[in-house]
């Protein structure tokens, strides 16, 4: 083999083995450990320090005690269904506000598409924490949102918004948002309008012409979107403590209270292992899928 063709090969599964296989191997050998009052709060059982004996050893007496207690705590399986069902709903409301901006985005006039496309990214310049904190600002009772609807004659006493589901669903379309329009955008704007043009010739309308043809053109920007917004989604810890409150249970939560507040790693690493593990099987799922329906269609 070429080695330049070798080292292109090697480069991305080198940066898949640094940055997500070893990490991955990390938590989840301290997953296997014991809780301990010491610095770190961990008893490690294997002790590669030892050799073979230290392996034979860590096998010997190998045991999934923290994952056995996730399963007996409903803390736990509450928490990942509540941080499904956050991540789902958040995503398909990111869906519906997304994908109308990149539609209109699309077929915009060229000289605009630059344009919305800075408007689309300029919440990026601004701090994360920054823009969260500002929707505390905008969604409290003596908010600029409560002051506005009381002012417009819509309510008639302040609506309690912060510290609800609702202010976390808010949250998280408004900060994921350019996550949506940018994949599908980018499809998008690379349809061949004369397919359009051909369908309404042969009697379609324009909102037929849309669902037999443009939307099944967009579907991998669709796709892409939805995973870009659902990953960091359910695993969300800032928007969720800071504009969900104490009665929000996300499972990104529920890991900083056991490493930062319990300091029990082993229990909070098997979260994190698990948690990857729903993000991860679906997505490889997904693409073994998509390389069958590949191969069919050659």
């Amino acid at each position: 083999m070429n080695p330049r063709r070798l080292l292109l090969i090697l480069v991305p599964y080198l940066w898949l083995l640094a940055l997500f296989l070893v990490p991955f191997l990390i938590v989840f050998k301290i997953s296997l450990s014991d809780v301990a009052l010491s610095i770190p709060p961990y008893v490690p059982t294997l002790d590669l320090g030892a050799g073979w004996a230290g392996i034979r050893d860590f096998f010997a007496e190998l045991d999934f005690e923290n994952y056995v207690f996730l399963t007996e705590d409903p803390l736990y399986w509450k928490a990942y269904l509540s941080s499904l069902q956050i991540a789902f709903v958040s995503t398909l409301l990111t869906l519906l506000v997304g994908y109308p901006i990149a539609y209109g985005m699309a077929n915009a006039p060229d000289e605009w598409r630059p344009t919305l496309m800075m408007l689309v990214i300029l919440p990026f310049w601004t701090s994360f924490l920054i823009r969260v904190y500002a929707w505390m600002g905008i969604l409290s009772t003596e908010g600029f949102l409560n002051q506005f609807l009381l002012w417009a004659g819509v309510i008639s006493q302040p609506l309690t918004i912060l510290n609800t589901n609702t202010a976390v669903y808010i949250g998280i379309v408004y900060t994921y948002l350019p996550f949506m329009i940018l994949p599908i955008y980018a499809t998008l704007e690379k349809l061949d309008v004369s397919l359009l043009e051909a369908a309404e010739d042969l009697g379609c309308t324009r909102t037929s012409a849309f669902w037999l043809i443009t939307f099944p053109l967009s579907r991998p920007g669709v796709i892409a979107g939805c995973f870009l917004v659902f990953i960091p989604a359910l695993g969300e810890f800032v928007i969720p403590s800071l504009l969900g409150g104490s009665k929000t249970l996300m499972i990104g939560k529920v890991l900083w209270e056991e490493f930062f507040s319990n300091r029990d790693w082993p229990v909070a690493a098997a979260v994190a292992v698990v948690l990857l593990l729903i993000l991860i099987v679906p997505i490889i799922l997904f693409q073994q899928q998509q390389q069958r329906q590949q191969e069919a269609e050659r």
